[in-house]
């Protein structure tokens, strides 16, 4: 809310949270929910019941057997790099989130928005290196007989990149222009 007070010929005005930056933390923190989603999804990748593929192991299941086979992915420098391009992006986002957190309950809202918005994009750019990487090593470098798919671990990854530059471009916006409004 937006406090004035005349006393004589001083005006005083109390710095508001505007909407805009609300949305904003709100997107920040879906992000970050995502990333944790991505991260700890077992499901990047699917193949009939036979085969998933998540950031931390590979599994599949012999035709004629009942157990599954597990290894790890962290054998291979693509996964290693989409591995870390993901937790780089989700370290900023939570970050970030703290910062803007932080933000609220000190007078430094203005001041905190552009490092929050730097930091938000900077999150998305690794993040999207990631998602962009994952398919095309994987295409490459798995050679599998049957149909797969691209499951919801990796959707939860791009909702995450979508959702931090969303809060990116609202902490960008200049809340001084709204503050009439509000």
């Amino acid at each position: 809310m937006m406090a004035s007070s005349v006393s004589g010929t001083e005006e005083v005005r109390v710095s508001t949270l505007t909407p805009l930056k609300l949305v904003g933390l709100a997107c920040v923190f879906l992000a970050l929910c995502l990333d944790a989603g991505a991260l700890l999804s077992p499901a990047w990748v699917t193949a009939e019941d036979q085969y998933y593929l998540s950031l931390w192991e590979s599994c599949w299941k012999p035709v004629r057997s009942a157990d599954w086979s597990c290894n790890t992915t962290l054998g291979t420098d693509w996964q290693i790099a989409t591995l870390a391009l993901l937790l780089g992006g989700a370290a900023l986002t939570l970050l970030s989130f703290m910062v803007a957190l932080l933000s609220l309950c000190c007078s430094c809202r203005s001041r905190c928005n552009k490092p929050v918005a730097v930091m938000l994009f900077s999150a998305v750019v690794l993040q999207l290196c990631s998602l962009v990487l994952f398919p095309i090593k994987f295409i490459e470098a798995v050679n599998l007989r049957v149909y797969h798919e691209f499951n919801w671990g990796f959707g939860l990854g791009w909702g995450s990149t979508i959702f931090s530059f969303g809060g990116a471009i609202l902490y960008c916006l200049n809340s001084k222009n709204y503050e009439d409004y509000y």
